[in-house]
């Protein structure tokens, strides 16, 4: 099969496609610009239809695969007393499906900006659906426990790959002022699909054996790698680029060992973690201390693993910043929402996750419209309101407790969502809009490690603020429904102080560059 690559933000002739590289395109890589490790133009060409609907295909593949991979994190969630049951596992045991995607996640997610160095699209959108469906497959027929594990290994490697791809994919066919708008499609991904899974887990679970929530995703998963190699073209030029296996290794104990010890906090506040939490995350910071080093030393001679020159950036640096805070939220909530309308309000798993479809669904929707909003007005008019409306939210949800109808909870977490659908979108388009070029797969691999992280962060904050508050009110003779209010009083009111800092941080979002636009606007530098 011949390789070949579509030329950047949609300038260079697509008749040159048919022969390989464009000859323009050719000489300014040959022209030792091939760090930039995309194809670039000297000089911007016609658009035509063909051209525009082409990627326009390769875009809407990405998306549809990147939505089943993240739609698939989450599912897997209310499935776990199912399987405790069936499997005949402790809980402690049944956690590791989640927290070894987790662990996955965290460890492959920082390779990916090398990998899109070294290999071209299409092979790294194969490679991503391939491990994905493997890992599907293996878990659908798994007899036991060890065998469901791998298989969700094998889903995490695919997954980490597959949003890092889509981001780099975006930035390198789509125009500056065109960006807002597609990547507004890609919050419904990072949002929507992880928000929805458990309500999707629970309505399969009430008619099927847990083995169809991996049934039902396979057939889906296979379409998306048969259409994607047939469809997906190059929007990168492979470089060959060394391995520096230690980085690698390095980048397994930092970004694993946090992700890891992040997980044990809540087990460890309820006295159930199998080590103590501090073991992992000591490995981890001192670890992510000589990572990092190890990257400035090579990146010197643009060999780094995980390319760090993107923090120099203000707009990438505020925007990372910006994101952990509202991944962090998103995460918590998404946790600890259903522990309180099931054991707080004693609502059911599957009516548990129905209440938090709407405002699922409404971030999904608003996805495109604030991107258009974005490409008109920019990031810091819709950021500063967003942050405002987010942080109300989350104060909001200080007052939840054992007699707050269901439907002022709807209402709460639809407010939250709006918040953050006007965050998200902004967030990636300038963060990455802010960087050359050369540095875009490095900018994803990065936003999708912050992704893993907060989320940790997050969750774990969340969780063991419950668990303490619990606890607490527990000793004092509360009864557990009063308990666990508390617990969540003190979760959701922890998330409320951070969202005030946030609101400060807005404030310091630059305006987009235009030079860096407007070279970017032409496929190049």
């Amino acid at each position: 099969m011949t390789e070949r690559t579509i030329p950047s933000n949609n300038e260079i002739d697509p008749a040159g496609l048919e022969a390989g590289v464009p000859q323009a395109a050719s000489g300014e890589v040959m022209d030792a610009q091939h760090e930039t490790h995309v194809v670039t133009s000297s000089t911007p060409a016609v658009d035509t239809p063909d051209h525009s609907r082409r990627n326009t295909v390769v875009i809407a593949l990405m998306l549809a695969a990147t939505f089943v991979v993240f739609l698939n994190e989450t599912i897997i969630g209310v499935a776990l007393p199912r399987l405790m049951e069936d499997l005949r596992i402790e809980p402690s045991t049944a956690q590791w499906l989640s927290t070894a995607f987790m662990l996955t996640m965290a460890i492959v997610i920082p390779v990916t900006g090398f990998l899109m160095q070294r290999l071209n699209t299409r092979t790294v959108f194969i490679l991503a659906m391939s491990l994905f469906s493997a890992g599907t497959a293996i878990a659908a027929v798994a007899p036991g426990f060890e065998l469901l594990l791998a298989g969700r290994i094998v889903q995490a490697a695919g997954t980490a790959i597959m949003l890092p791809l889509l981001m780099t994919t975006v930035m390198t066919l789509v125009p500056p002022h065109s960006r807002g708008r597609v990547m507004g499609n890609i919050s419904i991904v990072m949002s929507v699909a992880p928000a929805v899974g458990p309500a999707i887990g629970g309505i399969i679970l009430d008619a099927l054996d847990w083995r169809w929530i991996f049934i039902l995703v396979l057939p889906v998963a296979i379409a998306a790698l048969a259409m994607g190699a047939m469809r997906v073209q190059n929007v990168t030029t492979p470089t060959k680029a060394p391995v520096d296996v230690l980085s690698i290794i390095l980048s397994a104990f930092a970004f694993g060992g946090l992700v890891y010890g992040l997980s044990l906090l809540g087990e460890s506040a309820a006295g159930t973690a199998p080590i103590a939490p501090w073991i992992p995350i000591i490995v981890g910071v001192i670890s992510l201390a000589l990572f990092v080093w190890r990257q400035l030393m090579l990146q010197r001679s643009d060999r780094a693993l995980l390319d760090l020159r993107t923090f120099t950036r203000r707009g990438f640096a505020v925007a990372i910043v910006l994101m952990a805070v509202m991944m962090a939220t998103l995460f918590g909530t998404i946790i600890l929402l259903p522990i309180y309308t099931q054991d707080v309000l004693g609502l059911s798993p599957t009516v548990s996750g129905l209440l938090v479809v709407p405002g699922s669904l409404l971030m999904g929707l608003m996805g495109p419209v604030v991107g258009r909003l974005y490409d008109k007005v920019g990031p810091r008019p819709l950021l500063v309101p967003a942050s405002i409306l987010v942080s109300a939210s989350l104060w909001s949800f200080t007052f939840l407790s054992e007699t707050t109808p269901w439907y002022v909870v709807i209402v709460m977490h639809v407010a939250l969502s709006i918040g953050l659908a006007f965050m998200f979108t902004p967030l990636f388009t300038s963060g990455l809009g802010a960087l050359p070029p050369n540095l875009y797969s490095h900018g994803s691999a990065t936003i999708g490690t912050v992704q893993q992280l907060a989320g940790a962060a997050g969750t774990a904050l969340f969780i063991a603020l419950l668990t303490a508050g619990e606890i607490m009110r527990a000793a004092e003779g509360a009864d557990d429904v009063i308990a666990r209010a508390t617990g969540v009083h003190w979760a959701f009111l922890a998330g409320a102080i951070i969202s005030l800092f946030a609101i400060v941080i807005t404030f310091f979002v630059p305006k987009p560059d235009p030079e860096l636009a407007g070279t970017n606007a032409h496929g190049g530098h």
